[in-house]
C-alpha cells in the first residue's frame, strides 16, 4: 500500500515538472511556484516586510511584483516621475491619507523627507528602505510640533527622525513601538524645550481598565537618540519602564518601555 501511495506521489510531481513554467529542462520546479497570484499573494502577507518580503522580491519577476504589490505594502519614492502607478506616493503625508488599517509604508532611500505635523489616526508600519536608518530620514522644521503625531497604533523602525524644535515623535494613543531607529534634536539654545519622544497618554477611565490597560504605550528597542532635554517627555499618566542602554564606539543605543503601572 505504501509503495502504491508513493507511485502515487511520484507521478504527482512529474506531471507539475511537465508543466512548470520554465526554459530549462534541468532547473528545479518548486510546488510552490504551481500556487495562484492569490495564494502567493496571501502568504507574503505573513513575511515580515523587511528582510523577508523584501528578499522574495528578488526571487523572479513574479514573486517581485506580487511582494511589491500595493495591497502588501505602499512605497513613498520622490525620484518617480509618474505617480499614476497604484500604491507610489510623492511625500508621507499623501500615503498616510491613501493608506488603510493594517497598511505597510516603505520609505524610499535618498535625500529628505519633510513631515511636520502629520496626524496618523489608524493602525500602519513605516519602514525605511535602506540597510541602517541613516540611509532614509524624516526632517521636521522648525515651528512644528512634530514630525509624526501617533494617535493609533504605530510602528516605526530603520528611520532616522530630525525635528529642529520640538519633538520627533508625539504619542497621543495607541502602541507605539519604534525598533533600530534614529531619533536626532538638534543642537540649539532652547534644546531645552525639545525632546525626542513625548507621551501624552494617559490612564485607562476607571470603568475600562481591562479593556485598554494594554493599548497605550510606547516600546523602544535598538534606537538611538540624540540631543535633547532627555529622550522622552511623558505628560500623561505612564510611567517610564525596564531602561537599558549600550554603549559602542561612537553612540548609545536604548531599549526602555512607557506604560501604565
Amino acid at each position: 500500500m505504501e509503495d502504491e501511495e508513493q507511485k502515487g506521489r511520484t507521478r504527482y510531481w512529474k506531471k507539475l515538472a511537465r508543466h512548470a513554467p520554465t526554459n530549462d529542462p534541468k532547473s528545479f520546479y518548486c510546488p510552490i511556484s504551481a500556487l495562484d497570484d492569490g495564494c502567493l499573494m496571501h502568504i507574503f502577507s505573513f513575511l515580515s516586510p523587511i528582510p523577508d518580503r523584501y528578499n522574495t522580491a528578488l526571487v523572479c519577476h513574479r514573486w517581485r511584483f506580487l511582494a511589491c504589490h500595493p495591497r502588501l505594502w505602499l512605497r513613498v519614492d520622490r525620484s518617480v516621475k509618474d505617480f499614476s502607478e497604484p500604491g507610489v506616493f510623492p511625500d508621507i503625508a499623501t500615503a498616510v491619507t491613501a493608506a488603510r488599517p493594517g497598511d505597510t509604508i516603505l520609505v524610499a532611500t535618498g535625500g529628505f523627507h519633510h513631515t511636520s505635523n502629520i496626524q496618523i489616526k489608524k493602525p500602519l508600519r513605516l519602514i525605511g528602505g535602506g540597510e541602517n536608518p541613516e540611509e532614509t530620514t524624516l526632517v521636521c522644521s522648525r515651528g512644528s510640533d512634530s514630525a509624526l503625531e501617533l494617535l493609533s497604533t504605530c510602528k516605526i523602525s530603520n528611520l532616522t527622525v530630525k525635528a529642529e524644535l520640538g519633538c520627533c515623535l508625539l504619542h497621543r494613543r495607541g502602541r507605539l513601538i519604534i525598533d533600530g531607529c534614529v531619533l536626532q534634536c538638534e543642537s540649539d539654545p532652547l534644546d531645552y524645550l525639545s525632546f525626542p519622544i513625548v507621551s501624552t497618554a494617559s490612564s485607562p477611565k476607571l470603568l475600562e481598565p481591562l479593556i485598554n490597560s494594554q493599548t497605550d504605550g510606547v516600546t523602544v528597542s535598538g534606537t538611538r537618540i540624540e540631543g535633547g532635554a532627555k529622550a522622552i517627555s511623558i505628560r500623561g499618566t505612564l510611567a517610564l519602564q525596564r531602561v537599558r542602554a549600550t554603549y559602542g564606539q561612537a553612540s548609545i543605543s536604548f531599549w526602555f518601555d512607557v506604560e501604565h503601572l
